[in-house]
C-alpha cells in the first residue's frame, strides 16, 4: 500500500428539514467552527438530496429550509472566508459518484445499516429506495471530496464505517490503490449524542 497522500480535509453536511436543533448545533455546528482555526480545510453542505429520502415536502419548503440551514450555520460562526459551505444538490458528482458507490457497496453491508430500520420503522415495505440506499451517496458526499475526516455524532459511526468499506472496495477493484482516503471518525463536540432535555441526563 502507497503512503496517504491525501490533504487533511473535514465534511459534513445537515439535512435542510425543521431547523437546527440543539442536537446538532453540540454535536456538530459548533465543532464545524471550531475546525476553522485549524490545519483542516473545511467543507460543509447542506444535503438535500438527503431530505428528499422521507419524501418530498415542495420545493418552496425545501429552499426555505436550505437558507435557514445556511443562514443558522452562518449565525452560528462558520466564515466564508475559512470554510467552504454549498448545496448538495447543485454539485451533480454527489448523484454520479452516489449512483457508483451503490454498485460497489454490497447488499448485505446495505441490510446491516441500523438506521434504515429506525426511520422505515414497521412500514419497512413502503420505504423509498432512496432511504434504504442513503448511505452510498452518503459516502459519495465525504469521499468525492477525498475528506480525511468527518465529524460524526454517535448514530453516525456505522455509516462512516461503510464510507471507509466502499473507499476501500473501490480502490481495490478498480486498482486505484490510496485513491479514496479512509475519512476518519471525529467524535467530539459539546454532546456527541442528545436524546431529549426532560429526563436532564
Amino acid at each position: 500500500m502507497t503512503e496517504a497522500t491525501h490533504t487533511a480535509r473535514v465534511f459534513s453536511g445537515v439535512q435542510p428539514t425543521g431547523g437546527l436543533h440543539l442536537g446538532n448545533y453540540l454535536g456538530a455546528v459548533k465543532q464545524f467552527v471550531d475546525l476553522q482555526q485549524t490545519d483542516f480545510e473545511t467543507i460543509y453542505c447542506v444535503v438535500d438530496l438527503h431530505a428528499i429520502t422521507a419524501g418530498w415536502q415542495g420545493q418552496a419548503q425545501m429552499t426555505q429550509g436550505t437558507r435557514e440551514i445556511a443562514a443558522a450555520f452562518l449565525a452560528c460562526g462558520m466564515d466564508p472566508k475559512r470554510s467552504i459551505l454549498f448545496n448538495q444538490s447543485q454539485v451533480p458528482v454527489h448523484a454520479q459518484l452516489g449512483w457508483v458507490f451503490s454498485c460497489v457497496a454490497r447488499l448485505g453491508w446495505m441490510n446491516r445499516m441500523t438506521q434504515f430500520k429506525d426511520k422505515a420503522g414497521k412500514n419497512s415495505e413502503k420505504a423509498s429506495l432512496g432511504l434504504y440506499g442513503y448511505p452510498a451517496l452518503q459516502a459519495a458526499d465525504i469521499l468525492a471530496y477525498h475528506a480525511t475526516h468527518v465529524p460524526i455524532g454517535d448514530d453516525q459511526r456505522q455509516h462512516l464505517e461503510l464510507s471507509r468499506d466502499i473507499a476501500t472496495k473501490f480502490n481495490n477493484d478498480f486498482d486505484a490503490p490510496d485513491f479514496f482516503p479512509l475519512p476518519e471518525a471525529m467524535l467530539g463536540g459539546a454532546a456527541p449524542r442528545v436524546v431529549g432535555l426532560r429526563g436532564g441526563t
